[in-house]
């Protein structure tokens, strides 16, 4: 069932903040959708920040505007308590963010179909990370976190060296490492929004960057980074085979409401990152550029995401 909310003295919890290493951010997120929210009419809305202790912080609210980046609120976990609470809440429910917040996981579930996926290998605690790559994969490659956002914990290696500091400074966050190949192309990421329970891609945005990859830096650093949407460096056939591939990841990894999908571009060819579930909501986040070059202002998007709650059942 999908909630329509159009009594604007809902008491609504914008669950921001959190444990994980995306905390700060999320509360950037928060902010600004509480003020949407405000905007919008729906003046009972409040800012919950998520701790050990949020069962009993929710106790009262009757809808939950997921907000949460990274552990605990991207994972399936607050998820899982919402659905305990019996709390419709925004975005993809348990399985879809659980399988998402783990990028191995999720290119299983991807790997039979029509979606593009980077070459890579799956490091478990333990292994040797240059025995794992060595006849498989080359250099230059991706370290990753396999559950991890925001680039936490991830390095650019070109030899065996780096790769084993690389390995370390991703187990950190994660004991699980995930290593691709390095695409020397350019990033996209296309928003996934559903309208009438049906799921369409925004506009595709570019992102060009002053520093080597996509990090941390250049993703929340204004001055960083340069948005191009709609993206000028596809053709149009590359355009609508990114969109088509962005909404059939969605879908596939059971995701509901809204996602971002992130891509490399190689020759004129989209090949498949991730899947972000609770995608930033920040000033120079991704999915409201996405949105506002598709006609759909903060504001509404905010009010498209909070109307989507009850299709995650």
């Amino acid at each position: 069932m999908q909630y329509t909310i159009q009594d604007k003295s809902a008491k609504i919890a914008v669950l921001c903040g959190g444990m994980s290493s995306e905390r700060e951010v999320s509360l950037r997120s928060g902010k600004n959708i509480l003020e949407a929210l405000h905007r919008l009419g729906y003046k009972n809305a409040e800012i919950v920040d998520v701790t050990s202790n949020i069962m009993e912080d929710l106790k009262g609210f009757e809808y939950a505007y997921n907000t949460l980046h990274g552990k605990y609120g991207e994972d399936g976990c607050i998820q899982g308590v919402l659905e305990i609470l019996k709390i419709p809440y925004t975005g993809c429910g348990v399985m879809a963010s659980a399988i998402c917040m783990n990028k191995e996981y999720t290119k299983r579930i991807l790997k039979n179909s029509e979606v593009p996926l980077i070459k890579s290998v799956y490091l478990l605690p333990g292994e040797d990370p240059v025995k794992k790559v060595m006849h498989t994969l080359e250099y230059p490659l991706m370290v990753k976190p396999v559950s991890e956002g925001s680039s936490y914990g991830m390095s650019k290696v070109i030899c065996d060296g780096e790769l084993y500091d690389a390995v370390k400074e991703a187990r950190k966050y994660n004991d699980e490492v995930l290593i691709e190949e390095y695409i020397d192309g350019f990033f996209v990421t296309v928003g996934v929004l559903e309208k009438d329970g049906k799921a369409f891609a925004t506009e595709i945005l570019e992102i060009r960057t002053k520093t080597e990859w996509y990090d941390l830096d250049a993703k929340y650093t204004k001055g960083l980074s340069e948005f191009i949407v709609p993206a000028t460096g596809l053709s149009k056939e590359a355009t609508e085979l990114t969109k088509k591939i962005a909404v059939k990841a969605h879908e596939l990894a059971g995701c509901s409401g809204v996602s971002r999908v992130d891509f490399m571009i190689k020759d004129d060819k989209p090949y498949f990152l991730e899947i972000n579930t609770n995608p930033g909501m920040t000033d120079v986040s991704d999915l409201p550029a996405q949105a506002k070059a598709c006609g759909i202002d903060y504001d509404n998007l905010v009010l498209m995401i909070l109307n989507s709650v009850g299709l995650n059942k």
